[in-house]
């Protein structure tokens, strides 16, 4: 189990947000935690810290009139750790080389190839063919509806009709280097994992996935080693010290080493 940090950017500033209350109206938020540092300073750490493969993401809408603060946010991340950082939130295939160029490891797609409630797979391929495999990351983000963990797109907004199972995840595997799967319903709640979905993912195992989601402490932390059965990386978000949270950033890095 590895640690994955994360830098989420809404309305041009780093932030951890309750996942679902996130609105494209007003570009609003329910805000857990608003940094005075900005995206460039938390990439700055990772790099000196050696922390690979987290995950940038800018939550607001092409369309919105903070979205260009919020590009910028990224773009400066990136090039400050150049290959150490993931980025996603509005990729398609017009857009992801700029992210690739400017430093970006791999992108992270949910909305293009979820559409219409199910999956494009003609979408997919497109994207493929502009990133390889190599540098595409899926986000399965779910919810929880009738005791199925439904995808969720549109910065977690509309529900799909596609249920996360092991043979969608076999399905998808072949088209991507990872998975990123945020539980949506306990995201930024720092309330606890959803251990079904974590025991899920650890027993599918074939490619990396990383969770985010609902952790509070150590102890969810040692719980997501064993029902991932050390096979699901993690990210910590508003439960961080980084982030105004309790969890001490460097004990969190031994725990999960």
């Amino acid at each position: 189990m590895e640690f994955r940090p994360c830098i989420d950017i809404h309305n041009g500033s780093v932030k951890q947000i309750v996942g679902g209350s996130l609105q494209d109206k007003n570009d609003a938020a329910l805000e857990n935690y608003v940094s005075e540092q900005d995206a460039a300073f938390y990439a700055r750490m990772y790099r000196e810290y050696q922390i690979r493969n987290g995950h940038i993401i800018l939550l607001n809408p092409v369309t919105s009139p903070y979205y260009e603060k919020t590009r910028e946010q990224a773009i400066a991340a990136l090039r400050a750790y150049p290959g150490g950082l993931q980025a996603g939130g509005g990729m398609t295939p017009e857009n992801v080389l700029e992210f690739l160029n400017a430093g970006a490891s791999h992108v992270i797609v949910t909305s293009y190839v979820f559409r219409d409630g199910q999956i494009h797979y003609d979408h997919l391929q497109k994207l493929v063919k502009v990133t390889g495999r190599q540098h595409l990351v899926l986000d399965l983000s779910v919810r929880k509806r009738e005791d199925r963990y439904l995808i969720v797109t549109d910065r977690w907004q509309k529900y799909t009709k596609v249920e996360l199972t092991e043979q969608v995840l076999d399905e998808l595997a072949g088209y991507c280097d990872e998975f990123l799967v945020h539980a949506v319903d306990v995201e930024g709640k720092a309330e606890g994992i959803e251990e079904e979905l974590v025991e899920l993912l650890g027993n599918w195992g074939r490619i990396p996935v990383t969770y985010a989601g609902g952790v509070h402490s150590f102890e969810d932390l040692r719980s997501l080693r064993r029902l991932g059965r050390d096979r699901v990386h993690v990210t910590v978000g508003s439960a961080l010290d980084l982030f105004g949270g309790t969890m001490k950033f460097e004990e969190v890095l031994r725990e999960c080493r």
